[in-house]
């Protein structure tokens, strides 16, 4: 196939507005058919990380109880939470779920939220026990062979690329999709935590020592509600019991923010349940997700990873990211680690020879490399332009060789980096869009496929309002109008994003 022309010639008897339209609705009908995003922006319009939340409720307004729930939800569809944002919102509703602050990238506004609109909502009938469903087989286990440092000397990140073995695991993936991994607690904050329960570690719970079911089956790292009211009930010092309510409340300014059960546990000495009461409080440890960074094609046998391993001092410890320090620490033994396959809607259009846009900061580069490593194994002609960057290009251009060989060898088309902290001037990559805008333009009006993978809550929307003004000046659209412009993008896959 050859590269797809522009549909609309200039001189055609429209105006700008009508051209672009009629060239985003004829590309898409020659392009790939993406339903799963159009049945999102459709049935739920406030299913979207980059709107706010006031936004997304107003979207919601006269919808059921487990839609109006839903929109209170992060959007990301993440999976932290053991559900979905629909399906956790569904649980809510139905009474099987009592929990409001499982979803962790939505935080405290969710979790008031959620109990605002609980407050305002006339308590329904109890619903029947549904059928429980079969248990799901166990996830097939893979060895993680190694997490060598992508950030160089002087970077104030650590990210690492962890390469996983999943020879005969029987395991499968495309570019685009992510892989869940089972993840387990540093052992030096198990040990901490024990301690601070003036507990042994060999207390039976549930069919194993109450050490085990710490580092691997119970969340300690994200205590729920339901923890801090367990505690606040327990606390025999009144302002400590207060302090607990008002964390539970998710109220603004309740101390300590961002708490782990050992912050807690220090916060407030006067409040000591037993401690089976207080493990059965906490949440089960769930599985971390992670965009491969690879394709199949190009690493038989392997996964590939871009994780950046968190680390930040608080209240005079360090917290180290659950799932990325676990991942850095088993590589260091080759260890195993559970492990499954996530199939995502974040895929490459199926024609070879059709533009692509990919905009992927830091370690939103991960999907973006499979692309570009796919496209180059099977000999993909199509243009391909990618956006990305960091703090200081010296220390974190992330893959920077093998985008240079890309580049050089034409599988990557244009390569135009946004390095924020090396000039005085902080520069993003949504900055370089608009400095592109022209190309930009010419490349979706030529029937090009955007992509968007980062940061949900500030690149991701920058980068959003940056199209949205794209739209305006070289669309000569309005507001609304460029809303729609996206919104007609998406239905067609031509905007697709993979936020966190």
């Amino acid at each position: 196939m050859n590269e797809l022309p522009r549909l609309i010639p200039d001189d055609a008897p429209f105006s700008p507005a009508q051209r672009a339209w009629l060239n985003g609705f004829l590309a898409g009908l020659f392009g790939p058919a993406q339903t799963p995003a159009s049945e999102t922006a459709e049935d739920f319009p406030w299913h979207d990380p980059v709107l706010d939340m006031d936004e997304r409720l107003t979207l919601a307004e006269g919808r059921p109880l487990p839609r109006r729930l839903m929109a209170a939800m992060a959007q990301l569809d993440c999976g932290q939470c053991g559900y979905l944002c629909r399906t956790y919102a569904e649980a809510i509703a139905e009474g099987r779920e009592s929990a409001t602050s499982l979803c962790v990238p939505g935080g405290k506004p969710t979790q008031r939220a959620l109990k605002q609109i609980l407050a305002a909502t006339p308590a329904a009938a109890p619903a029947a026990d549904p059928p429980k469903a079969p248990a799901a087989a166990p996830a097939p286990k893979v060895r993680v062979v190694s997490a060598a440092r992508l950030s160089g000397e002087g970077s104030a990140k650590d990210v690492r690329h962890i390469v996983i073995d999943v020879a005969g695991s029987g395991l499968e993936y495309e570019p685009g999709d992510s892989i869940s991994i089972g993840v387990r607690h540093d052992p030096a904050l198990v040990e901490a935590t024990l301690a601070a329960l003036h507990a042994t570690g060999g207390e039976d719970f549930g069919g194993m020592t109450l050490r085990k079911a710490l580092a691997s089956r119970l969340d300690i790292a994200r205590p729920l509600d339901r923890t801090a009211d367990l505690l606040a009930m327990c606390a025999t010092d009144p302002s400590e019991a207060a302090a607990l309510r008002a964390l539970a409340d998710g109220d603004d300014g309740a101390e300590p923010a961002d708490a782990d059960l050992l912050d807690l546990l220090h916060a407030f000495p006067s409040a000591r349940p037993p401690v089976r009461d207080l493990a059965r409080s906490l949440p089960t440890l769930k599985p971390r997700v992670y965009s491969i960074a690879s394709s199949p094609r190009a690493t038989p046998a392997q996964v590939h990873l871009c994780v950046d391993v968190v680390r930040a001092e608080r209240r005079g410890r360090v917290r180290h990211g659950v799932g990325s320090s676990f991942l850095r620490r088993i590589a260091e033994d080759q260890g195993q680690v559970a492990a499954s396959i996530v199939t995502s809607h974040f895929r490459l259009p199926t024609e070879p020879d059709r533009p692509i846009i990919m905009v992927g900061p830091g370690t939103g580069i991960a999907p973006f490399r499979a692309f570009l490593q796919h496209r180059a194994a099977t000999g993909a002609r199509g243009r391909a332009w990618l956006f990305c960057g960091g703090q200081h290009e010296a220390s974190d251009f992330l893959f920077r060789d093998e985008l240079h060989a890309w580049r050089a060898d034409g599988t990557l088309s244009r390569l135009t980096t946004a390095f924020s902290r090396d000039r005085r001037d902080k520069i993003y990559v949504q900055h370089r869009m608009l400095e592109n805008a022209v190309e930009i333009w010419r490349w979706l009006q030529d029937g090009a496929c955007l992509y968007i993978c980062g940061d949900a809550s500030r690149m991701a929307r920058d980068v959003d309002a940056a199209l949205r003004r794209l739209a305006r000046e070289r669309g000569n659209m309005d507001d609304h109008g460029a809303g729609q412009w996206l919104a007609s993008l998406a239905r067609q896959g031509r905007y697709q994003r993979d936020v966190y």
